[in-house]
This record gives C-alpha cells, sequence and structure tokens, in this order.
C-alpha cells in the first residue's frame, strides 16, 4: 500500500522571522511529517492595495490593516527560500512552497521544486494553471470553493498543458472550518469522477478529520501548523501546535496500518485462535464401535482441531470405527 504522504502546512506562521520558520521546520520534522511547506509571494504580485481581508484575518490580525499590509510582512525572499530548503535537507524532510503568483513560479522552479501545490483560490487562474503545467512537475491541487466543473477545466488545463502527474486536495478554505461543511464524501466523488489521486487539505479544529479522510482513502494529507496558536498572525488560530502535530501524523501512520491490503485472510496474530474460538464435531454421548452417528449422538464444541462442523451432513449416516465418551472428538 502506497503511503500516506502528510504535509505540515507552515504557510505563513514564521511571521517573517527565520528562527521561527526554522523552529516549524524542526517541529513537522519531529512529529514525522514527509514534507514542511510554506508561501511564497510577492504582495504587490498578489494582492490590489485596497483588497479586504478574509473574516478571519480580520478576526486574527489588526483590522485597520489592508490585505497588502499584512501579506507584504510575511514575504520570503530568495535567500531565505534557499536557507530554508538547506535546512530541511539537513532534518531530513521534504521542503515544499506553494507560488501565488507567476514569477514565484518561475523562483521555485529555478530553485530545484520537483512537487507545485497549487492553492485553492489559483484553480480558475488560467495563466497560473499554465505557467506551473509547463513545468513538467507533479502537482498538488486544492479544490476549496470549486464546483467539479471548476475542477474538471482545471484538470484540464494542466493536463493538456504538460502536467502528468496531479493529485486533488478536497478543500474548504474556511478558517476554522465547521464540521458540518467539511463534506469527506467528496474527496471520494472526486476520485470517482476524475480517476485521479485524491487527499485532504484541513482547515478544521483538531485532529480527527484528517484522520478520518484517512480512512476514506486520502493519499496526501495537508494541515496548517504552528509553534504557539496565541502567537500573532491571521493563520495561528486554526493551527494545531508541535503535540498535536505529533498526534495527527501518529493517527494517521495507526490508520494506514490498519486498513492493510483489503484482501480478507486469517491475521497473524490471529492464527492462534482458530482451535480455541472455533468447534468441532464431538459425541454427545458415548458411542459404541459400529454405531451410526445421528443428529442425536452428535453436537459440535470447541475446540476448532477436529473434523469441522460444516462436514456435520458428511458425518452424519456414517458408522463410528472405534469407540467414543462424550466430549469426544470424532476423527
Amino acid at each position: 500500500m502506497k503511503k500516506i504522504f502528510i504535509i505540515a502546512e507552515a504557510g505563513v506562521n514564521h511571521n517573517g522571522d527565520m528562527e521561527i520558520a526554522r523552529k516549524l521546520i524542526d517541529a513537522a520534522s519531529e512529529a514525522g511529517a514527509d514534507a514542511v511547506k510554506f508561501q511564497t509571494f510577492q504582495a504587490k504580485k498578489l494582492v490590489c492595495r485596497t483588497a479586504r481581508k478574509a473574516e478571519y484575518q480580520l478576526e486574527t490580525t489588526d483590522a485597520s490593516e489592508s490585505q497588502y499590509e499584512m501579506l507584504k510582512k510575511l514575504e520570503l525572499t530568495r535567500q531565505m527560500h534557499i536557507e530554508l530548503m538547506a535546512y530541511c535537507k539537513q532534518k531530513n524532510i521534504l521542503f515544499l512552497s506553494t507560488p501565488f503568483d507567476t514569477e514565484s513560479i518561475r523562483l521555485l522552479a529555478d530553485l530545484g521544486l520537483q512537487v507545485f501545490k497549487i492553492p485553492s483560490g489559483e484553480i480558475t487562474n488560467l495563466p497560473y494553471l499554465r505557467a506551473i503545467a509547463r513545468l513538467h512537475k507533479s502537482v498538488i491541487l486544492s479544490t476549496g470553493m470549486s464546483n467539479m466543473d471548476e475542477v474538471r477545466a482545471a484538470v484540464h488545463v494542466l493536463e493538456t498543458n504538460g502536467t502528468k502527474d496531479i493529485t486533488l486536495l478536497h478543500c474548504n478554505t474556511q478558517y476554522p472550518t465547521p464540521a458540518a461543511d467539511v463534506n469527506l464524501r467528496a474527496m471520494v466523488r472526486m476520485r470517482e469522477e476524475t480517476g485521479l489521486p485524491v487527499g485532504y487539505s484541513d482547515h478544521t479544529q483538531g485532529i480527527e478529520i484528517p484522520i478520518a479522510a484517512a480512512a476514506l482513502g486520502a493519499e496526501v494529507i495537508e494541515k496548517h501548523f504552528t509553534l504557539d496558536k496565541n502567537m500573532e498572525g491571521p493563520d495561528h488560530k486554526a493551527s494545531l501546535e508541535p503535540q498535536e502535530l505529533r498526534q495527527m501524523v501518529a493517527g494517521i501512520r495507526k490508520i494506514e496500518l490498519a486498513l492493510g491490503t483489503g484482501e480478507k485472510q486469517v491475521s497473524e496474530s490471529e492464527r492462534a485462535n482458530v482451535d480455541v474460538a472455533r468447534k468441532s464435531i464431538v459425541a454427545a454421548a458415548d458411542i459404541q464401535k459400529g454405531e451410526q452417528f445421528t443428529e442425536e449422538n452428535l453436537t459440535t464444541k470447541r475446540p476448532g482441531n477436529g473434523i469441522s462442523p460444516m462436514r456435520w451432513d458428511e458425518i452424519i449416516g456414517t458408522v463410528a470405527d472405534r469407540d467414543y465418551q462424550a466430549d469426544d472428538l470424532i476423527v
């Protein structure tokens, strides 16, 4: 079975501070995540100076500050990317980053990224989708705020422009997402509709829902995390703290193990229980040699190391070739 790919989403929770960014990488690595993901953008390329914040951003940051001003403080320079990539290599965890504009796409391509994560907000951005597709890299596409027709259209753009490896992430972009709005079955439906691998990008509070997504067949799980939910910044409150991230990864790995191969068979751990829990055909009373086996003088009891009760009709009517006492296994 293919291992579930777990992305610890640091996003902008570094607050523009490289020391915090390195500590986030440490936490993701220690939790056992496969990748830690940041966000690559230039505020001037991403938003108009008058663009308003999302409702959750107004609640978690200075309401008088514009989205542009908020994002400007959270940019990562090229040199920062280089240093973070090197640190990820040192910590044996894959560096990923989501580009939010075409210049950022080129930056990440120049730095050698092999996997490109497309955020939900770009699923209807044709020039952006084409720019990533023409890199011929693996793509993970988040599908928040979209319907199935928009997902199909984005996939078509990617595929017709050179992308051959696409994974779709079901997602709800509200921070935090109410459980009633998660709709995990939509992830399964996307797999059925497109034939592509699917996963789940989670913005709910807690760890239960991404673990449930793993049980439903997610091949990629993405979850925001932070060093401290009380830190200043737009995404901290809807993120996991390091201990919760470790618990989520452990839970996903446990579910992954429990899903198994799908083949119905006796497991190694229960093999010893077969004889103990199953029954055999036994004498219900004393039976003399030459006496016929009947419904009255036979019964079924544990242990299960004799003749299987599934052979009951075969045994009834035959003749005992030896004496039996009550409870003796028929042989």
